[in-house]
């Protein structure tokens, strides 16, 4: 069983509270990336994802240069670097979540999401059984 700072991603691109969500979309175009932390002088403060954009922005007819912190996910689940993948992979697991930021304190040092799990050996086991728990709709999904 590795840790976090085995698989973790730590060449993350991130955007301020300064930033609009068309430049994030922007970022995440260049980057290939579905989601991106934004950050105060290195404090993580929320994620905002493609799906937020889609959600919180576009479908509540916000223009693109509306402030991230309006659409951004704030109530953030976080894991340490020196956390098992184990332990992720439960947390991704059962929280319904993709991607994982690693901080130090506030402080974000890298992200884990279900494709570093996937890449690496060790974890394919862990990397399927969250992406099981993740896909299964919850019990307010299938309500609707």
């Amino acid at each position: 069983m590795g840790t976090i700072k085995d698989i973790m991603s730590t060449n993350v691109e991130t955007c301020s509270l300064l930033d609009n969500v068309f430049e994030v979309a922007v970022k995440m175009k260049e980057w290939n990336v579905g989601a991106i932390p934004i950050v105060d002088n290195d404090k993580l403060c929320g994620m905002i994802t493609d799906r937020d954009i889609v959600i919180r922005g576009v479908a509540e007819k916000h223009p693109g240069s509306t402030k991230v912190e309006d659409i951004m996910s704030k109530d953030m689940i976080t894991i340490k670097s020196d956390c098992s993948t184990q332990k992720a992979a439960k947390i991704m697991a059962d929280n319904q979540i993709r991607r994982l930021p690693v901080v130090e304190g506030d402080r974000l040092v890298g992200i884990v999401s279900l494709g570093d799990f996937a890449i690496h050996e060790l974890t394919d086991d862990q990397a399927k059984i969250a992406l099981t728990e993740i896909s299964e709709p919850s019990q307010s999904q299938v309500q609707h």
